[in-house]
Order: structure tokens, then sequence, then C-alpha cells
């Protein structure tokens, strides 16, 4: 089996163009390779939390351009390697809810270190302690943000549940069709684009101009912090009504 048909066989229907495109090809590639060897998809999830890691570990012992470019494209490979765990799995039909759940959790640690070791850097660069706390607000935001996600993903909060194509249960929701709902959906669009940073870190690395991530990355977090803890606090913080006299206990 070559690496065009693990690609075809293994790339997900509605997934982002830049997974399916440029991420996905290397990844089938690297699927190739391990589709019959002993190593498990989890153990590759591990391997790219390590390349994350590695990633940041540069942003923060090596300032100016090219530290800013090798750490991106660290982060880079981490993201081409996420993408081959699930790859590997589904070639393999070892599809499982506790491999994805893994994935999710080790995607967003390694998001709270990439932006932790951006923080640092960036505050260490403009010599501005300001940005400091800018960047830790933009970590409790995103730290809550994923506590916050999987809170809403209960079908305790949802009550309203489906399968997905790989066996996990995922939300279902009405699309919306007024001009308020898709003025919405095109803000969720855009902050999706900045929460999916492996498709232009390494392209704002090369131009120097780590901030941009830093600033909009923080934005984003802090905007979907207010929304979700907006949502939460209108459907489960409501006056409960009082029980009707004489009636039974």
């Amino acid at each position: 089996m070559g690496v065009l048909e693990v690609w075809r066989k293994t790339k997900k229907k509605n997934d982002h163009p830049f997974n399916t495109y440029i991420a996905r090809p290397p990844a089938a590639a690297m699927v190739v390779l391990l589709k019959n060897t002993p190593i498990s998809p989890n153990q590759v999830t591990f391997l790219s939390v390590v390349l994350a890691l590695g990633g940041a570990a540069l942003w923060l012992a090596m300032p100016g351009w090219l530290g800013g470019l090798l750490g991106a494209l660290a982060l880079f490979a981490s993201f081409v390697v996420d993408c081959a765990d699930g790859q590997l799995a589904r070639i393999r039909g070892t599809m499982s809810a506790i491999g994805h759940h893994l994935d999710f959790l080790m995607d967003e640690i390694k998001a709270f270190f990439v932006y932790g070791a951006l923080t640092v850097r960036i505050w260490h660069e403009w010599g501005d302690v300001r940005l400091l706390l800018v960047g830790l607000g933009g970590l409790c935001c995103l730290a809550s943000g994923i506590s916050l996600t999987s809170f809403m993903r209960r079908p305790e909060y949802t009550g309203q549940t489906a399968k997905g194509s790989d066996g996990v249960e995922v939300n279902t929701r009405a699309g919306r069709t007024s001009l308020l709902g898709r003025a919405i959906g095109l803000v969720e669009w855009a902050g999706r684009q900045v929460v999916h940073y492996p498709q232009y870190v390494v392209l704002v690395a090369a131009f120097n101009r780590l901030d941009l991530f830093f600033w909009a990355y923080a934005g984003v977090n802090a905007l979907y912090f207010a929304r979700s803890s907006l949502v939460i606090l209108v459907k489960l913080g409501r006056f409960e009504r009082k029980p009707s006299q004489g009636a039974a206990p």
C-alpha cells in the first residue's frame, strides 16, 4: 500500500484543507512506514507531544529569527505526527473513543505549553511586563476554555448526542439560517482559523512576527471563554420555579 492510497483511505470528510493537502500527505508517508510495526497510534500521539514541547523549548532557548523559525518548524512537524496517529488507527481499523479523547487531551496540553513559551519569548523580546500579563490572561482563558469545552460536550449538558465516524459521541446542532446566526458562524470560523495555528505559524515565524500569533491566540481564547461562560450561565443559571402549594412532596 503506497502513500497515495493510504492518504485516500485515511483522510477525513469535511476536514480543514490545510490538513487534507498539506499535513496529511507526509503523515500518510509516516503511516506507510509504521503500519506493519508494533508502534501504536497512542505512541505516535505521545511523539507529537514531545515534538511540540521541543518547539516550545526552542522558543525559550533561542532568541532571534532563527530560534523562532526552528520552533515553528518543530510545531509543524508535531502537527504532521498528530495527523498520523489517527490515520494509522484508521488504516489498521483500531479507532477507539479513548484514543479520540487522548488526542484531544494531548492537543490541549501542547497548546498550553506552546502559548506559555511564546508568552515568555514575547515578554523578553519586547521587555514590557504588560505583555506577560496578557499572556497569563490568555493562558487562563485557554485553560478555562478547555474545561468549558469538555463540560459542554457532556451528554448530560447537551441532551442530544450522535455517533461520529470514529464511533465517538459528538454534539449535533441545527444549522444557522438567520443573518445574525450566519454572522456568528463567520466569527466562529475566523476563530477556528486562528486556533489552528499550524497552518500559519511557520509563515509568521519566517517574517519574524510571532507577536501576531501571540495577540490573535489570546484574543480568540478570551472571546471563546466569554461566549461559553455566557451560554452556560444562561442555560443553567436560571431561577427555579417555586413548587405550587399543595403539591405532593
